[in-house]
């Protein structure tokens, strides 16, 4: 979260290990006041693996194929011949501002720490928490009001959460990355301190439904602080809001990727709305709908 790329080899790793099962954790009160995050345009999501032939993500390369985190796509059923089509009615959305408005809050996150060295292999803390455990986790994240007094409408989708913590981390609650990311979510631990005392909190980033809670709270910020400079305060993160092949369409996409890169990589004060790293966009997109951790 907040860092670069998760690692290739981390990713790997991450899919062969996920099977594990594991402890339990203590969760306090829910937030009072928390940000939050984002999801991939059903028409524009790419079940396939992203071969495209774009320019690879600026820092350590984020893995190129759902299957690279251990995700199998669902085959859809072939349409029926005689089955009527009706066209799904799209929802309208602001564009995102060319200019954008200044950014509302003026407490950010550290910055992402710089890519870990090649070569680095993964870490293990503690016990693992079971499939069970972390979609529990992952699901009480996603019923939180994060915003309760001044965005009370935002809310970090079900599936955002979960494909997020495949991509991130396998949902291995006790993996610890190269780059010091921790667990489910891959918080880094200099975030998950800026958070809690943005927020009054006292997660412990080591406690698997803390650490869910931490990685909502973060997709909660980065929706309300994107979405104030871009979006006029509309803070949907609905893949039907997305144009087809423009990433830089809608907030979802925007979100994604500053849970990746960093909100300073893609909200920039005076500057359009930026994608900094399309592929990991891509992926998280894919298992929104397509991931094996959403059967879980």
């Amino acid at each position: 979260m907040g860092r670069s790329v998760t690692r290739l080899g981390a990713a790997l790793l991450a899919g062969v290990l996920l099977a594990t099962g594991g402890g339990c954790a203590r969760v306090d009160a829910p937030a009072t006041e928390v940000p939050a995050p984002v999801a991939f345009p059903a028409e524009a999501a790419d079940p396939t693996p992203a071969t495209e032939s774009e320019a690879p993500d600026e820092a350590s390369p984020t893995p190129k194929a759902v299957q690279s985190m251990g995700a199998a796509p669902r085959s859809a059923a072939a349409p029926s011949p005689t089955a009527s089509v009706r066209p799904t009615p799209r929802r309208s959305a602001p564009a995102p501002r060319a200019v954008p408005k200044p950014p509302t809050e003026t407490n950010v996150p550290p910055k992402p720490p710089k890519p870990a060295p090649s070569g680095c292999r993964p870490t293990y803390k503690g016990e693992q928490a079971s499939r069970a455990q972390a979609k529990a986790a992952l699901t009480d994240a996603a019923g939180r009001t994060y915003w309760p007094t001044s965005a009370p409408d935002i809310r970090v989708p079900l599936n955002l959460m979960m494909a997020t913590a495949w991509q991130e981390s396998g949902w291995q609650s006790n993996i610890v990355a190269c780059d010091e990311g921790i667990g489910l979510m891959q918080v880094m631990p200099d975030t998950a301190t800026w958070m809690n005392q943005r927020f009054g909190q006292s997660y412990d980033v080591w406690d698997y439904r803390d650490n869910a809670y931490l990685g909502g709270t973060y997709l909660a910020w980065l929706t309300k602080y994107i979405g104030d400079m871009y979006f006029d305060a509309d803070y949907r993160l609905d893949a039907s809001l997305c144009t087809s092949g423009v990433l830089d369409s809608c907030l979802l996409n925007a979100v994604i990727a500053a849970y990746n890169f960093g909100h300073g990589a893609v909200a920039r004060p005076g500057e359009p709305l930026a994608i900094p790293n399309p592929g990991y966009v891509r992926n998280v997109r894919a298992l929104m709908s397509e991931c094996v951790c959403l059967g879980f």
